[in-house]
């Protein structure tokens, strides 16, 4: 499996608390795989996707070395890695986990002692059969305009109304601006989705910027009846990784 690598040159499994979406506060161990079919302007973790030598714009305007942010490891290998933090929730992201689906469902059945697993996707990969035996959650991000990316992109039909048939999948956007507001309510009326399951969440990677957008998308929220999510782990940690 193809896991993002930390500067120490260990696989960034991480124990901390969800800082976003439904179980935000819980204890939680973390699994960021490397990456991903998106490639957002404002990704927070832009090793896992934005090599040298590819076109794709980001706010950082920074390269990464594939061959430096990558660590391959088998399930066999990543299971006691994840186990020894005796932590009754996972959450596989990424980077996309549902690029390495196989690899995950093998890993997951080799982790009994683990039974809340939540998975963190961009919402256009469709999960096999038995990949949806085994997850209990799925954490699901479209992305709107403010990614940077052409519709055809970033919306994927099949899959979005897979997702939005499911009864343990949440959708969160990410939200920039309060123009935003009309897109989400487009995609709400388009898959059908119950206030209840939607969550936004402001988009930054410091304190300062998440309050000022936080004040006026917390007002949103209240209004139509969604769920607001902060970034609990940049509010406790700023922008550092593995945390």
């Amino acid at each position: 499996m193809k896991v993002a690598r930390l500067p120490d040159g260990s696989p960034e499994i991480f124990h901390t608390l969800q800082g976003e979406g439904p179980s935000l506060g819980a204890p939680a161990t973390f699994l960021r795989l490397s990456l991903c079919n998106l490639h957002c302007c404002w990704c927070d973790t832009p090793y896992t996707w934005n090599w040298e030598g590819t076109p794709w714009p980001h706010q950082d305007g920074t390269k990464f070395a594939r061959t430096e942010q990558i660590i391959e490891l088998t399930p066999t290998q990543l299971a006691p890695l994840i186990s020894r933090h005796q932590c009754n929730r996972l959450v596989l992201t990424g980077g996309e986990p549902l690029l390495q689906q196989k690899e995950l469902v093998e890993l997951t059945r080799l982790l009994p002692d683990v039974p809340f697993i939540e998975v963190e996707t961009n919402g256009t990969q469709i999960p096999d059969d038995d990949f949806l035996a085994q997850s209990t959650r799925f954490n699901v991000s479209p992305k709107l305009s403010n990614s940077g990316m052409a519709e055809k992109l970033r919306l994927h039909h099949e899959a979005l109304s897979l997702f939005s048939s499911h009864p343990e999948a949440i959708f969160k956007f990410v939200v920039c601006s309060r123009a935003e507001l009309e897109e989400v309510q487009s995609l709400q009326d388009r898959f059908q989705l119950s206030p209840d399951r939607i969550f936004l969440m402001p988009e930054g990677r410091d304190p300062a910027t998440l309050h000022d957008r936080s004040l006026w998308l917390a007002e949103i929220c209240r209004d139509h009846g969604y769920r607001f999510s902060p970034r609990l782990h940049v509010l406790l940690w700023g922008n550092t990784r593995a945390k």
